[in-house]
């Protein structure tokens, strides 16, 4: 991978990272649908004028952002919502585990026997990590965490193919313009009046919701997609998948004063173990 690549795979962790962490506080005004909706309604605000209408590939972006932007985060938020930042950022980690899956399932790729085992690994860390006291009694935030990663995995496997046909702003901007709409539709219909949540909003969460949408999600979609588009899978990963949760915990313990346990802490370390030994053994394999 060239240097130019390897520094933008390495923006992504970061402002990731950090944007999932910051996203909690924002819960206070505005309901986990309502918020994604804004930050992809953010970013398509400002992409789709500067690329062109993909033609022949709007049906296919619909259902990839159905898929990997609507349903994924709408799961992956609003468990979010429901636990530590701090924890979440490690459980959204076993989208990797999920990833080699579905690639087996889908796309028929044979899993090695490192692949195999460090998926056993990452599911006994989650199961570690799941015996934290911060935990205790929120199995619907948990529960909701890791399938919105298996979502998430799903999802990729849909976008792969079409990052290799569509630029990648041109296809972050078009898969915003599907789900920002019906994110905020679906908010409206579970959460609410979402003019009572603008109103009562404090200035902190909007600033939240800009960051998102207007540099967070072009920044690091962007940059994602142009790596996948032009790197194997395996040389991607190892970049984002260590820089997340370091991005994350750094920003979950300073930012919101999280305390993560022992449990937490031992339990993410065997979930990246697990993680590690999927992406090399993808390498090796």
């Amino acid at each position: 991978m060239s240097l130019k690549d390897t520094l933008l795979a390495s923006l992504v962790p970061i402002f990731l990272g950090f944007g999932f962490v910051i996203a909690k506080p924002a819960f206070e005004h505005f309901p986990p649908f309502l918020l994604m909706g804004l930050r992809f309604t953010f970013a398509a605000s400002i992409l789709i004028w500067w690329f062109p209408i993909p033609r022949g590939y709007l049906k296919k972006i619909f259902i990839a952002s159905l898929i990997a932007n609507t349903l994924q985060y709408s799961m992956t938020y609003t468990g979010l919502s429901l636990i530590d930042a701090s924890a979440a950022v490690l459980l959204v980690q076993t989208e990797v585990p999920f990833g080699v899956l579905f690639a087996y399932f889908l796309l028929k790729e044979k899993p090695t026997i490192r692949s195999l085992i460090g998926i056993t690994i990452a599911f006994i860390g989650v199961y570690i990590l799941t015996g934290s006291p911060n935990l205790d009694g929120k199995i619907l935030g948990i529960s909701l965490t890791v399938a919105g990663s298996a979502v998430w995995s799903f999802g990729q496997v849909l976008i792969k193919p079409l990052s290799k046909e569509i630029k990648p702003l041109t296809l972050v901007a078009w898969l915003a313009l599907f789900s920002g709409p019906i994110l905020i539709g679906l908010s409206s219909i579970f959460d609410g009046n979402t003019i009572d949540y603008f109103m009562a909003a404090s200035f902190d969460s909007w600033i939240i919701a800009i960051y998102l949408g207007f540099i967070m999600q072009p920044i690091t979609y962007g940059c994602f997609y142009y790596v996948i588009k032009n790197n194997p899978m395996y040389k991607v990963l190892p970049i984002v998948t260590m820089g997340i949760p370091l991005t994350g915990l750094l920003a979950a313990i300073f930012l919101l004063g999280e305390k993560p346990t022992i449990e937490l802490f031992i339990g993410g370390i065997v979930i990246l173990f697990g993680v590690v030994l999927i992406v090399f053994a993808k390498k090796g394999s």
